[in-house]
């Protein structure tokens, strides 16, 4: 058996039954992906073949002219080997500081996780040569270990397991693999456009070394896989730190933070936000982090991280999205018959407003009485702090103090949606209703007349 036959098969045999994904778009290293997991599945020697359902993946990423080509190459070379392909096109948009080769990696791999909805296998034809490129990418971008780790052998996509088994074999060989079998591919004409760093290593830099080096590639690869063992180890310390620093809340507390050395807090920081699916923080932005940790505790410093931020309120760090401002933001209401929908800004989700009667009672919802004939009805959030009486207290207070009464982050209060009839303020929707609005029971006797005995509840989907 050839040796990237039985890189695939040992790779694949840990994971009997599972379905396959192969990226497929056509050139040599995936043709050669192809044809050898073809081979394996028409092996009659059960030990030496595989048996988990496959289907390929061709993903037309539309960025060149010869895109339909190359789709119909896909086409062809599945039919020849027998095997299911399914086609996916993608728009690639481009993206403030982010590259066109990031924005198209990202598409082709949400493609591939879309062709099951059951845990797969993606299996790509990564081999040492792209190992080593991805490491000298990293060194150039200054990257720590984790960086420097360039690509795992396996490593989780959503809930599907990414598999590189030929990362042991080499370009030559797998060139070397499509001659021996006569197998023909597609060349893509930006691999040689070297404005592309990946290709001004490959084709400038990587012959150069390996002229002076003839072992450089196996050496690069043999350094990436001391950085993954070192950063395997730094997990295991971020872990052990994170289990001691984090609340019930999945927060940060600040008091066990300040127990670490910088290196050590750096270190957790990083595993915390990769936990969380966000880009890394820079050097400068980690050190502004370890800063505020000890700033004065009647402060709420915020450091922006990537698309997120981090945010100290009361001796918590908190990770939250990077909040646009909409405190301008205000509409105006008509109620239907039936059921009203309000949709919020900035992902805050939906109200829904609808008619009940007192003894109606919906969990997780606020009823408050109609408004008059006439009365405008809002949904802001911004106030002019006045001083209201919530339903629970018992005596009034400003809004603003209200607010801190109830240990509301500042920056959630800056998200609180306002109900206003007229101008008067009506509910914090969430979290109380003024006095003067909370719906009374009327019995028989009452002397009050109340024409529409009917409330308003507000139900606020998020």
């Amino acid at each position: 058996m050839h040796p990237i036959e039985s890189a695939l098969l040992n790779t694949i045999s840990k994971h009997p039954e599972m379905p396959l994904v192969i990226a497929y778009s056509g050139g040599v290293d995936s043709q050669v992906l192809l044809h050898a997991i073809a081979s394996l599945t028409k092996t009659s020697s059960s030990a030496q073949s595989i048996s988990n359902p496959v289907m390929v993946c061709h993903v037309n990423h539309g960025l060149s002219d010869n895109a339909l080509s190359w789709q119909a190459f896909a086409e062809q070379s599945c039919l020849s080997l027998n095997l299911p392909l399914k086609i996916c096109q993608v728009n690639v948009q481009s993206q403030a500081q982010k590259s066109l080769e990031s924005l198209a990696r990202d598409a082709r791999y949400q493609a591939l996780r879309s062709i099951y909805q059951v845990p797969s296998l993606i299996i790509t034809g990564h081999h040492s040569d792209d190992q080593a490129e991805t490491f000298l990418l990293a060194l150039k971008r200054g990257s720590g270990l984790k960086g420097l780790s360039a690509m795992g052998r396996e490593s989780k996509q959503g809930k599907d397991l990414l598999l590189r088994p030929l990362l042991s074999i080499s370009r030559a060989d797998i060139v070397d693999y499509a001659n021996i079998n006569d197998l023909i591919w597609v060349e893509d004409e930006s691999n040689a456009d070297t404005r592309f760093d990946r290709n001004f290593i490959r084709n400038d830099i990587m012959p150069l070394l390996t002229k002076r080096w003839p072992s450089i590639t196996s050496t690069i690869n043999r350094s990436s896989e001391h950085c993954r063992e070192g950063q395997l180890l730094l997990d295991e310390l971020a872990a052990d730190d994170l289990s001691v620093s984090l609340n019930d809340s999945k927060s940060l507390i600040v008091a066990s933070l300040t127990l670490l050395s910088q290196k050590r807090f750096n270190n957790l920081i990083r595993y915390f936000l990769a936990q969380n699916k966000c880009l890394m923080p820079s050097t400068e932005q980690l050190a502004q982090l370890y800063q505020q940790l000890n700033a004065e505790t009647d402060k709420n410093p915020v450091v922006k991280v990537g698309d997120n931020v981090i945010r100290r309120y009361k001796g918590i760090l908190y990770l939250t999205a990077d909040f646009t401002d909409i405190s301008d933001w205000h509409t105006d209401i008509v109620f239907n018959d039936s059921k009203t929908e309000v949709f919020l800004p900035d992902n805050l989700g939906k109200l829904h407003f609808f008619k009940t009667t007192f003894e109606d009672a919906t969990q997780g919802s606020q009823r408050i009485i109609m408004p008059k004939n006439g009365q405008k009805v809002t949904v802001r959030f911004n106030h002019n702090n006045p001083n209201c009486l919530p339903d629970y207290r018992n005596h009034s207070r400003s809004v603003k103090k209200i607010l801190q009464e109830l240990d509301i982050p500042v920056w959630q209060r800056k998200r609180i949606p306002f109900l206003y009839y007229d101008d008067v303020l009506v509910v914090a929707i969430g979290y109380f209703v003024c006095q003067n609005y909370v719906p009374k029971a009327l019995t028989p006797n009452d002397t009050e007349f109340q024409e529409d005995k009917s409330n308003l509840t507000i139900a606020w989907i998020s």
